[in-house]
């Protein structure tokens, strides 16, 4: 059976900061004891945005290095089930996403949903906890990346968004620093906005007044190894910058 500590990895756990990079949807892995390793996607499907955030991870390893901060990266696929979900959110597994039915969510017993969730999110979401709890006065920079065009809608025109709800004390000077690059197109609470009740952001900072911002990355822009590094390298100074001057 898979060890609980396969659902995830922390990177730099060593190092003394305040700031700790989260990758919520860091790879598209299917556990081999989910429906053997296969959801009945296809390979095409499972390197789209559905079954992982393409690129954030590589955005959110460079970013840890930047800024000589921990990272925790997620190690199992969204599709599996969504760390970035409350519990009762009825997108916590989904069995469409996208124009995309998912076969091996179509009917997922009791059993099977626990042990995803005491496999996979409650695995990755402990270790978030206590990677938070081991720092003083902790802030949490969530890295996602989103798709230029959902099937059916229009393109979208940001190149990253800042999203944030009831907290803008890191995402007010994030906004304004990166608005001040006239060759960046930023979005506030774009492509969607705010967060939902029980997710990351909720969890482990809204919950307990810690300072937090959700990065998102449009995937087209990170998808090889050096635009991760180029994002990684333009956002670790306003990160940096935002963290040691928050908004009141």
């Amino acid at each position: 059976m898979t060890m609980p500590e396969n659902a995830y990895e922390i990177e730099n756990r060593h190092l003394d900061s305040s700031l700790i990079v989260s990758c919520d949807h860091a790879s598209n892995r299917v556990p081999e004891e989910v429906e053997g390793g296969c959801l009945g996607v296809s390979d095409e499907d499972m390197s789209r945005h559905i079954a992982y955030d393409v690129g954030a991870a590589g955005v959110s390893r460079h970013l840890g290095k930047l800024l000589n901060c921990p990272v925790i990266l997620s190690r199992f696929s969204r599709l599996v089930i969504d760390p970035n979900r409350g519990e009762n959110d009825p997108t916590l597994v989904m069995q469409l996403y996208d124009g995309t039915i998912i076969p091996g969510n179509r009917t997922v017993s009791d059993d099977d949903l626990l042990w995803r969730l005491n496999n996979c999110y409650y695995p990755y979401h402990n270790a978030l906890a206590e990677l938070l709890a081991e720092r003083r006065a902790p802030m949490l920079i969530s890295v996602h990346s989103f798709t230029a065009q959902i099937n059916g809608f229009a393109k979208r025109p940001w190149h990253v968004g800042i999203l944030h709800e009831n907290d803008i004390r890191l995402a007010r000077p994030l906004l304004e620093i990166l608005r001040s690059d006239d060759t960046l197109c930023v979005g506030e609470n774009e492509p969607y906005g705010g967060h939902l009740a029980g997710d990351s952001i909720d969890k482990h900072a809204l919950a307990s007044g810690r300072p937090n911002v959700l990065i998102e990355i449009r995937n087209d822009l990170i998808r090889t190894e050096q635009q991760q590094l180029d994002w990684a390298e333009r956002l670790a100074p306003v990160i940096q910058q935002a963290a040691n001057n928050p908004t009141d």
